[in-house]
């Protein structure tokens, strides 16, 4: 950042007065810009034992299968945050039934909020974001072609839960443990069952 964004003056990073982490300050107009990690929020669709899947036509991971979720919008809920993300990306409208997955991304300042959803019927539809959108029983989910490791593991936690006959809310973090091999540490709460 090399700007205010509110009166167009030079911003020097420093840590403000009563505070402990370098912050855009702006001298002229005394706002302190923060920067905050961004919430994405989405769906886990159902029908008829199958998930929900989208191919994403943008980049990153351009090509590959990921479940709908989007960054929130100002003025938005996470529930409707999700909901919109769901028939931007795959054109289907949904029921949500509970939060299923809070898992915090710290090396990219991002924490994803996934719900259970049952899709209202079994009609949908690549949105623009998307190159196609298909229903996959587990035994069919392209594993090897997910965009996310996020993505990865809240399927994951959904197909273990689903074996043991009861959902239940995983809290986590998601912690980069070598970006060249892109392996991942994943270290949950522990979390009631719930049905």
């Amino acid at each position: 950042m090399k700007y205010c964004s509110h009166c167009a003056s030079p911003v020097v990073l420093r840590v403000p007065e009563g505070d402990n982490l370098p912050r855009f300050i702006c001298d002229s107009c005394n706002t302190i810009h923060y920067q905050n990690p961004n919430i994405v929020a989405g769906c886990v669709p159902e029908w008829d034992g199958r998930l929900l899947l989208c191919r994403r036509a943008i980049e990153p991971r351009h090509g590959l299968w990921t479940l709908p979720a989007g960054y929130m919008e100002n003025n938005e809920t996470t529930l409707e945050a999700a909901r919109r993300e769901t028939v931007e990306e795959a054109g289907a409208e949904v029921d949500i039934s509970d939060l299923f997955a809070v898992i915090n991304l710290p090396h990219i300042n991002q924490v994803y909020m996934m719900f259970r959803a049952q899709l209202n019927e079994p009609k949908y539809a690549a949105g623009p974001e998307s190159l196609e959108v298909k229903l996959f029983r587990e035994a069919e989910i392209p594993w090897g072609e997910l965009a996310f490791p996020v993505i990865q593991q809240t399927l994951k936690c959904y197909y273990d839960d689903l074996s043991r006959g009861e959902f239940q809310l995983h809290v986590g973090d998601m912690l980069l443990v070598d970006r060249e091999t892109r392996k991942f540490e994943v270290r949950f709460l522990e979390s009631g069952s719930r049905n």
